[in-house]
């Protein structure tokens, strides 16, 4: 209320002010020959300044055409006019000086030199900043519960997959070492980067109530350092995974298979074949890289500022591909600033993130209490044979093969049933 009436209030000081001489003129100029000029300017009353229904329309989160704003800013060349301005008591009321500052029009000169120094006001921050707090956070966080919530029900109609043959009690290595480090290396990274961007994301509306601001603070600034710096083991842990896997996540026939079953998920005593990746780790195999790659990108634009603009590039290539327009979208704005830029890496990162996180959370529910003798790949390294034979059939055949032949460490070994 308190809100709508000083908008209100403001509405009637404008309107008893009259037009300034300078738009009453224009206004009452000659009729246009159009018939969208002949309309009458519902601006005309205020001098060109907004009216009522517009400061109502953006209360109501509508979008408002600031043109009329935007082209009302004198002359923003004349440094002598802005110095003018500026007295010992600062600015002064001027409106088409603010209004050349708002929209980055006025000829502003700093120590720097630097384009992203010359803009004093950033138009679209506050819109981020709704974007961010409402849109991002709500939706991101249903589509997480929702994530957590049909794996939940799928444990609760599947159960734990279990080995379906008699166990052996002959473990065969899985994987080396150094494709455990690099996993774990990456796992760990990125749930401490999970951790802590959900943390900077959510941590004022779901930690301060219980925590307060004190402690918050001091939580906020360890997990910014955190995450920060823990990005770099990260990125390396991406480039390792994918140097020692990428050989075998090329798709083959076998996936087709694979993926026609259902990877044998739903339902007992159904293992497609599969080599030593199978279809849906494939899947995942790639969704890692290629959100590693983005995620990872925007990051080093966030941990640089304004110095790795990479959207209106993008956004260029993909209005020559035409792809906007197919959309309807008409062509996407390439002009942007660095403020824009970093808007933009900051929304993009934390959307591929989401993504990211809700893949991981299938991953990690398979690879523990979703499917029997599955960690002990990353555990341990090695696993059952019975397991092998029914999840990576193929894979246990060349394998167990080689290992009859030439006798090496990947020889089956015996060991204690569990």
């Amino acid at each position: 209320m308190m809100r709508y009436a000083l908008s209100l209030l403001l509405t009637v000081t404008l309107l008893s002010a009259g037009p300034a001489p300078a738009l009453a003129q224009e206004a009452t100029g000659p009729a246009e020959t159009t018939s969208e000029a002949s309309q009458p300017d519902p601006r005309a009353a205020t001098g060109g300044a907004q009216t009522r229904e517009d400061i109502m329309a953006r209360q109501r989160g509508e979008q408002v055409d600031n043109t009329f704003r935007r082209e009302a800013i004198g002359d923003p060349n004349n440094a002598a006019g802005i110095t003018n301005q500026l007295g010992t008591l600062g600015g002064v009321s001027d409106s088409e000086l603010w209004r050349a500052l708002r929209f980055n029009e006025a000829d502003v000169t700093v120590s720097t030199g630097r384009d992203v120094d010359r803009v004093i006001m950033q138009d679209g921050g506050m819109e981020w900043l709704i974007w961010r707090d409402t849109t991002l956070k709500t939706w991101g966080g249903y589509f997480l519960l929702g994530v957590l919530g049909l794996l939940v029900l799928f444990y609760l109609l599947r159960g734990k997959i279990r080995i379906d043959g008699e166990k052996t009690g002959q473990y065969i290595l899985r994987f080396k070492d150094i494709e455990r480090f690099g996993h774990w290396l990456l796992a760990g990274s990125f749930i401490l980067l999970g951790i802590t961007g959900l943390i900077s994301l959510f941590g004022r509306t779901g930690l301060i109530p219980f925590l307060g601001k004190e402690a918050y603070a001091t939580i906020a600034l360890y997990s910014k350092w955190v995450h920060n710096n823990v990005s770099w083991a990260f990125m390396i842990a991406l480039v390792m995974i994918f140097v020692m896997w990428v050989a075998h996540n090329i798709p083959n026939r076998h996936d087709l298979v694979w993926l026609a079953k259902g990877g044998g998920l739903f339902s007992k005593n159904s293992h497609p074949p599969a080599k030593k990746f199978n279809a849906g780790q494939k899947i995942i195999f790639w969704a890692v890289i290629v959100l590693g790659v983005s995620i990872s990108l925007s990051g080093l634009s966030l941990l640089f500022p304004f110095e790795m603009p990479m959207f209106a590039k993008t956004f260029d290539i993909l209005n020559a591909m035409g792809i906007p327009q197919a959309m309807g979208m008409g062509d996407l704005q390439t002009a942007l600033t660095p403020q824009q830029e970093m808007q933009l890496s900051q929304g993009w990162h934390a959307i591929v993130a989401f993504v990211f996180i809700g893949i991981i959370f299938a991953h990690i529910y398979l690879g523990s209490v979703g499917m029997e003798g599955a960690f002990d790949a990353m555990g341990s390294g090695e696993v059952e044979a019975q397991w092998a034979k029914e999840h990576h059939n193929l894979w246990y055949d060349e394998v167990h093969g080689a290992a009859q032949g030439d006798g090496s460490k990947d020889t089956p070994a015996a060991a204690p049933a569990e």
